[in-house]
């Protein structure tokens, strides 16, 4: 009995492109789902449960970052921007909004491919992104797979970084996280050198999450090393 074969949505406004992903992707052992539109591509990640997504940002009836917004509000699934957009500003916007990965388009079929199997080597490496795991701590509790947290019962917002960043730290729950580590699941692998970056959404998690943000109970600070959520 073969295994199935992981199932990848493509939201891509150019035909000629939609073609070469889909028979890319068939040739190397996945099952592809293709859409133009942002709507139908949000229906088609519903209804299709993928392993990953592709999403193209200039997308004829909304901006591709809607996409990705409208995906993080219920899933966790891998997303990978294929733009054309090669601006710093597009780029961090889309990181923003939930992306995993952002590939500037023209780009090679080999690369494209790379990204793919190191981001679901990475959904491998963590048992699956869907995971229905609730955690709790205290007054905190966090649903993984809803992106609901709540402190006292009361629901808290998170931007998309925060619950990313908070979701690492929940997979590793008593262990000391690294800056390195943090930055490279939650922002990516050319910010491995900012700590600034894991300080500020840091210190921003402590005032929505801490009774006394000056003196945290959960998130704690291994100094010069990362930080350590405490599960007790």
């Amino acid at each position: 009995m073969t295994a199935e074969r992981p199932t990848i949505v493509v939201i891509e406004d150019d035909p000629q492109l939609r073609r070469v992903l889909r028979v890319t992707l068939e040739a190397n052992g996945f099952r592809s789902v293709e859409t133009e539109s942002a709507r139908q591509g949000l229906l088609d990640a519903e209804t299709h449960r993928p392993d990953l997504l592709l999403v193209d940002l200039g997308l004829p009836d909304r901006d591709g970052i809607e996409v990705i917004r409208g995906v993080r509000k219920w899933s966790e699934v891998p997303i990978i921007v294929l733009s054309a957009r090669s601006r710093e500003t597009d780029k961090i916007a889309a990181l923003d909004a939930g992306a995993d990965d952002y590939v500037t388009k023209p780009f090679t079929v080999g690369e494209l491919l790379a990204r793919l199997r190191v981001a679901l080597r990475h959904t491998a490496n963590h048992g699956g992104r869907e995971s229905k795991e609730v955690f709790a701590a205290g007054e905190l509790r966090v649903d993984l797979l809803r992106r609901q947290v709540f402190v006292k019962e009361q629901e808290v917002h998170l931007t998309p970084l925060e619950f990313r960043l908070l979701a690492v730290l929940i997979r590793n729950s008593g262990k000391v996280v690294t800056y390195n580590h943090l930055l490279r699941d939650v922002w990516g692998p050319a910010k491995v050198d900012q700590y600034h970056h894991v300080r500020t959404y840091i210190a921003d998690l402590r005032r929505k999450l801490e009774a006394d943000p000056a003196r945290p109970v959960h998130l704690l600070t291994e100094v010069g090393i990362g930080y350590r959520l405490v599960t007790s």
